[in-house]
């Protein structure tokens, strides 16, 4: 059986989550309809509703179902230019969802840098902040995730959100990475927008959410029956909710810890290795994620090894429709070519343990040793 180690591109559904669902299924019912099989399918969405408002300290009448992170991102940034904003900053290490909907927004993208540790720079945010041009950029518009996706690097969102507030603009935050690993308390991240997605957390995929704070502005794309308060028609995918619930009640109070010691053992014997360099390793990452680039050996490489040999990476990551390419990301940390086309991506869940973690380092390290001195006479 393969051993399963890219839990940031989905982790595996966990049994509460299945077993939400198939209540929901066995119960039936529109949310919409007045009989009593919709209103016991319109509880099951607003008890979800409401736990997830409490797992992310916000009202739950401000949590927007999606069909996902994607939706969720594409929604808030669609919101911008109707909010009266001619110009969106967007970090550069941002996830493409966020990067796509921006550039199709038809409104002009500039990047906020970050340092070589992949933190969002702050000076250059304050700074592009106090000279903003209200008539000729509108309404200032942000876009920084919580926590990096390849790197697990964390950002400075209240710190951010704080900027962006003080210069009377919008806040958006992907938060997709964060569910289900660290607490993300919305309220004071104070932002305006946060994405989230189900299927990160152990929940299913096909579902996720949008957190708004009271005083943003939203532009509705889905148009139908006026669902989720008129912000998002469509049926709701009654069954996907309760599992988005169900996996982020079940996440247990030591799992982060435990998780936090599997993937700094298995760091510890990775950077050992002549070679090999661990990114944003200087700075507060999820304590899951995993990133390191290895002296010449690409990515699609190591991945296609690491596969054969039964187990399961990524390179950077893996919503791109199944294309391994180098790293955006890293190349804004200051990576050279080589070290982007070579990174990969190790990121454990709650499904992993001490084993798990043992074999790869001991398949990858001997594998690494086995190709390196071809690919050093390559050079």
């Amino acid at each position: 059986m393969s051993v399963y180690l890219d839990h940031n591109a989905t982790s595996p559904l966990r049994a509460q989550a299945r077993e939400a669902m198939a209540r929901a299924y066995d119960a039936g019912g529109n949310p919409s309809s007045v009989h009593g099989p919709g209103r016991a399918a319109r509880a099951i969405v607003e008890t979800a509703r409401a736990s997830l408002a409490r797992h992310f300290v916000t009202r739950a009448e401000d949590v927007v179902f999606t069909s996902g992170g994607t939706e969720a991102n594409n929604l808030a940034i669609a919101s911008a230019r109707a909010a009266g904003a001619k110009r969106l900053i967007i970090s550069a290490i941002e996830h493409d969802a966020v990067r796509d909907a921006a550039s199709a927004s038809g409104l002009q993208v500039e990047i906020l840098p970050v340092t070589a540790e992949g933190v969002a720079d702050l000076i250059w945010l304050e700074q592009r902040l106090e000279g903003w041009d209200r008539d000729a950029d509108g309404v200032p518009f942000v876009a920084l995730m919580a926590a990096n996706n390849e790197t697990g690097v964390i950002q400075p969102i209240e710190a951010a959100g704080r900027l962006v507030r003080e210069a009377e603009g919008l806040f958006h935050v992907d938060a997709v990475q964060m569910a289900g690993k660290l607490a993300f308390d919305f309220a004071g991240s104070l932002a305006h927008y946060a994405a989230l997605s189900a299927h990160k957390a152990g929940g299913p995929q096909g579902v996720g959410a949008l957190l708004l704070a009271c005083d943003a502005p939203l532009t509705r794309q889905m148009h139908g029956g006026g669902q989720e308060t008129g912000r998002r028609s469509g049926t709701e995918n009654v069954a996907g909710i309760a599992g988005f619930a169900a996996a982020l009640e079940a996440v247990e109070a030591d799992e982060v810890a435990r998780i936090a010691a599997l993937r700094d053992a298995l760091q510890s014997k990775l950077e050992s290795v002549e070679g090999v360099r661990i990114w944003g390793a200087g700075a507060d990452r999820l304590p899951n994620t995993l990133c390191l680039s290895a002296d010449g050996w690409a990515a699609e490489i190591q991945v296609i090894a690491m596969d054969l040999a039964g187990f399961a990476i990524s390179a950077g990551s893996a919503c791109s429709s199944g294309k391994v390419r180098k790293s955006r990301v890293l190349e804004a940390m200051g990576a050279s070519a080589d070290e982007a086309a070579s990174a990969i991506r190790i990121s454990l869940g709650w499904t992993s343990t001490q084993d798990d973690v043992d074999r790869f380092s001991d398949a990858w390290i001997r594998e690494y040793a086995r190709v390196r001195p071809r690919l050093a006479a390559a050079v």
